[in-house]
């Protein structure tokens, strides 16, 4: 009986399968998921939100950035990541402090070539986070997330203070499997999102 694919094995496959996606679909299965996020529950009820900027064809959740909650991006610094504040400068005024981060603090290429907020803009601390928007290369029916292979979001899921937020992993639905291989220390996730829709993991 033949073996599973590795992480590594699935992860490259995955990657190569969804930056052959056609930008037009791209950005209709982009768009299509973040309407679905629009109407979530979970979504509607957050103030302070975590996200990303998408690379290498992940899901483009930007049109939600110009909404008025409070955004935080990450930041590669050594083998953790760290929020920081940040909202796009057509952001409408009533969001918290404004369009003036983008112009304050411009954000810049950091570590793996991922576009990263500004060092100094100001941090976020998980006692004010609600949401957390989680990039995947893959999730599976019981929650788990196949990631990058760097560990960033599952040390951070880990630590006591991160415990029991509210997680969504960002995938699209070729990428939404009946099972990934786990290790013990995976973190599984509370929803998965994709241009289908939301749903919540057999395991919840």
């Amino acid at each position: 009986m033949p073996s599973s694919p590795s992480k590594t094995d699935l992860r490259r496959s995955l990657l190569t399968a969804r930056q052959a996606i056609p930008p037009a679909q791209w950005r209709q299965n982009s768009d299509r998921l973040c309407s679905h996020l629009k109407t979530w529950a979970t979504f509607e009820q957050a103030q302070t939100v975590l996200a990303y900027f998408s690379i290498r064809q992940e899901p483009d959740l930007s049109p939600l950035f110009v909404l008025p909650k409070q955004w935080g991006f990450p930041r590669c610094v050594g083998k953790e990541l760290t929020w920081h504040q940040w909202s796009p400068p057509e952001s409408p005024p009533e969001s918290p402090l404004g369009s003036d981060l983008a112009t304050i603090y411009p954000l810049q290429t950091g570590a793996y070539g991922i576009v990263e907020p500004h060092p100094d803009a100001p941090t976020l601390h998980p006692d004010r986070v609600d949401l957390i928007l989680v990039p995947a290369v893959a999730c599976d029916q019981l929650g788990y997330r196949l990631g990058y292979g760097g560990g960033f979001y599952d040390r951070l899921l880990s630590q006591p203070a991160w415990a029991g937020k509210a997680t969504v992993g960002i995938i699209f639905q070729d990428a939404y499997l009946s099972r990934l291989p786990h290790d013990p220390w995976d973190q599984p996730l509370q929803a998965i999102g994709t241009e289908a829709g939301i749903t919540v993991p057999q395991n919840q």
